[in-house]
């Protein structure tokens, strides 16, 4: 019989192939490596090639796609209850024809080079920012050893620092002195490449009308929405938007028994950059939101209903409830391909 299906099992110079035919009985076995599977893809008849949603993942969806065939890539938490008895790369790619038989686990969207690399440049940078912290850190913590305190906040440590260096009655150490100097000059490289990101962010961000969109959601802004286009790719492989949420982690987990239904924290499923900053954003909706009703302005009604639930339910999880009100704005916007547009607040109960 003719091979339609064939599980991958991907690694750095190991690809384990299990080729099955229509009824799904597995026809041949091959153990490649890189060249020799990259041979397999181009001479092979178009099949339907499974893999799971991996590091390379993508770049092997992108090629198999070249050559004619038809990809799938499964989350390979999904994947892993199929594996039987032993972990090898031989059964792992049995479970992937399994897994892909039963037509009940929605594959990943396979990413586009460009979406790729937009989804890079957010982690480099947070990867920078890290580093950056991290070095800020360690001079407060030097010189603070010496008996040198600094002032509070990252900017503004940073800006009293070379003060401190130069000043000849700073009680430093000369070659301590020198390696501090050096540490901070590290710090402003650092964030001379954080901006340099942020820059071909903004660029990429002006050029791309969705973008835009989105950032005028609010508690959107360029990391969440530049993230979103590059994570999400088709909005439209969400049905409703609670699918879209649910997917982020935003929805309660379940625990669910007979006619008992119990409902607890957030999931916490899917994409944590994403989830970290929708919160982060939720928060910002918060705190402008507490800041106009102070000083007496007029609240938008996404704004009255956070400071309704806050009463009720804390900050902390009125924040997560708003992450996930602006996780359903986001599909809506984006699914539906309308502008935002923020609603008046409804009328107080007399």
């Amino acid at each position: 019989m003719h091979a339609t299906t064939i599980g991958v099992d991907l690694a750095k110079r190991v690809f384990e192939v299990a080729v099955a035919d229509r009824n799904w009985r597995v026809i041949a076995r091959h153990r490649f490596t890189r060249p020799q599977f990259e041979r397999f893809l181009r001479t092979q008849a178009a099949v339907h090639v499974v893999m799971e949603a991996c590091g390379t993942a993508h770049f092997w969806g992108r090629f198999a796609r070249e050559q004619g065939h038809q990809v799938s890539l499964l989350p390979a938490q999904y994947v892993r209850p199929y594996v039987r008895r032993n972990k090898t790369d031989r059964t792992d790619a049995d479970a992937l024809l399994e897994a892909v038989r039963t037509g009940r686990i929605h594959p990943v969207t396979v990413k586009t080079v460009v979406q790729q690399e937009l989804l890079a440049l957010p982690r480099i940078r947070d990867q920078w920012m890290a580093t950056r912290t991290a070095r800020i850190n360690a001079l407060r913590g030097f010189l603070q050893e010496q008996g040198v305190s600094i002032v509070r906040g990252a900017s503004a440590a940073l800006a009293a620092i070379p003060a401190l260096l130069e000043d000849a009655d700073t009680p430093l150490p000369a070659r301590l002195r020198h390696a501090l100097a050096l540490l901070y000059d590290d710090v402003r490289a650092t964030e001379h490449r954080i901006a340099t990101v942020e820059r071909e962010l903004a660029r990429i961000a002006a050029e791309d009308l969705l973008i835009q969109r989105l950032m005028r959601i609010p508690g959107v802004g360029l990391l969440t929405a530049t993230a979103l286009v590059a994570t999400v790719g088709n909005i439209h492989a969400f049905a409703r938007a609670r699918r879209f949420a649910s997917w982020l982690g935003l929805t309660p987990s379940e625990r669910s028994s007979g006619a008992r239904r119990r409902l607890g924290a957030i999931s916490k499923q899917g994409d944590v950059y994403l989830r970290c900053l929708l919160t982060h954003g939720a928060r910002a909706v918060l705190l402008a939101a507490h800041r106009q009703a102070k000083t007496g302005r007029p609240l938008t009604r996404l704004q009255q209903w956070a400071l309704t639930v806050r009463q009720r339910r804390g900050h902390n999880k009125t924040a997560v409830a708003v992450a996930n009100k602006l996780a359903r704005i986001i599909w809506a916007v984006w699914s539906k391909d309308v502008e935002f547009r923020a609603a008046p607040p409804l009328p107080e109960a007399a």
